[in-house]
């Protein structure tokens, strides 16, 4: 009887395969013994030659982690817009032959916003809006902040949400209430510790009473504080507030879609829509323009992605040139050790025992390389986190992907210098000096 595998082994009962089996674990816990006491010996060389990719491995963790943590950043920023989203601007003003800058042509009316709602299909919420710097003051604390005149489903398109207090109601925007919806900024700048709703502030001269306070939302990716602003009903905006030589425009008209499904449908029925109301003739060109900010949002994450990928492509090189100086030392070590070799040969070692021990060798370099360099990844990561106030975001995929690599590189460029060393003839070997 013949077990596969050990064709050299002719086996009579089970107990003794079992000691075949037994045999060759002792056999390969002795070469990983010997290439661990190798690679004691020259500690100084071992160390020099992980040292590529400890490099490679730490330069990779710290790219990745750079690259996640602003992709993250820009998907809370996209998130904290709102999604499905088109915002309709009024078109370029022109004076003189200048070109004034999109918005600055006065074309955008409440009734526009009420007619989209009414017949654009696909359209979940429709709020128009204008906004103006104005100063605000409370007793004697005063703050200069964004007051914008919108509707209530302004804040449910913005991902605003309240947490003390109430939002607009239809009378509100019937009546022209004189009520102020006020973010944490603001609430910081002119109470302090004290409760804010039911207070009375007055946004230039005109006297509004808080009926709402707005959940903290931080700093968008351009820096802007999404906290420092004002809502007020935009027909009170209009009338005693903003004061306008076009009564009943407004500057921009944001737009949520049902799904991302129905975006284009919501765009083109906009589109026939306004071109109807402004009497725009088929061959002239619009005075509004329709932003799809799903599109710029799904365009700015690709374009993160891809960055952060190739961010880890280029720390990549770096653990292939480990792997090079890997495969160098070991082929001077294959070398140096040439007559250990024909020792081990000559008392029964056999080609396939030489390659293992250098296999063993170089894998054991790259994987302890590997893990030092993780260590030296994630706590760079965490010192540029602290000390350049990046985002950083570390993710267990890039740690075993990194030391995953390394432990390959370690056995492919080893196994060149393995191979060569299983060649050496042993009487050969025994007469090298």
């Amino acid at each position: 009887m013949r077990v596969r595998g050990l064709k050299n082994y002719p086996v009579k009962n089970i107990s003794h395969f079992t000691k075949i089996k037994g045999q060759i674990m002792i056999d390969f816990k002795s070469t990983l013994k010997m290439a661990v006491v190798s690679l004691k010996i020259n500690k100084m060389r071992s160390m020099l030659t992980s040292l590529g990719i400890i490099i490679g491995v730490s330069a990779v963790i710290i790219m990745l982690a750079v690259g996640s943590g602003a992709s993250e950043r820009i998907a809370k920023d996209m998130e904290s817009m709102g999604s499905n989203l088109l915002m309709i601007r009024s078109s370029s003003a022109t004076s003189g032959g200048v070109r004034m800058g999109s918005g600055t042509k006065p074309t955008l009316t409440l009734k526009d916003a009420e007619t989209i709602e009414a017949n654009a299909n696909g359209v979940l919420a429709v709020a128009p809006y204008s906004s103006e710097a104005k100063q605000l003051t409370y007793g004697n604390q005063n703050w200069s902040s964004t007051v914008a005149g919108t509707n209530a489903d302004y804040l449910f398109i913005r991902n605003y949400e309240i947490i003390e207090g109430r939002n607009f109601l239809p009378e509100d925007q019937k009546n022209s209430t004189k009520v102020a919806i006020i973010g944490n900024t603001v609430a910081t700048e002119l109470f302090g510790d004290m409760d804010p709703i039911n207070k009375t502030i007055r946004i230039g001269n005109v006297p509004f009473k808080v009926i709402g306070l707005l959940k903290m939302k931080g700093e968008n990716g351009m820096g802007m504080d999404q906290d420092d602003l004002v809502f007020i009903p935009i027909t009170t905006a209009q009338k005693k507030v903003f004061g306008t030589d076009f009564p009943g425009t407004v500057k921009m008209i944001n737009i949520k879609a049902q799904s991302e499904e129905t975006l284009g449908i919501a765009e083109s029925d906009i589109t026939d829509i306004l071109r109807r109301r402004h009497n725009i003739g088929k061959n002239q060109e619009d005075d509004f323009e329709i932003r799809n900010l799903a599109e710029m949002q799904e365009t700015i994450k690709s374009s993160a992605r891809t960055m952060s990928l190739l961010l880890g492509a280029i720390a990549s090189v770096s653990l292939l040139v480990g792997g090079i100086g890997i495969m160098n030392i070991m082929l001077v070590s294959v070398t140096e050790r040439t007559k250990e070799i024909g020792i081990r040969m000559a008392i029964g070692a056999k080609a396939s025992d030489i390659r293992v021990q250098f296999l063993i060798e170089s894998f054991l370099l790259s994987i302890i390389g590997g893990l030092i360099g993780v260590f030296i990844g994630v706590a760079g990561s965490k010192i540029l986190q602290l000390l350049a106030g990046m985002s950083i975001s570390i993710q267990a995929f890039s740690i075993f992907l990194s030391l995953g690599f390394s432990g390959a590189i370690g056995v492919l460029f080893g196994y060149y210098p393995a191979y060569k060393a299983s060649l050496l003839n042993p009487i050969d070997a025994l007469r090298y000096e």
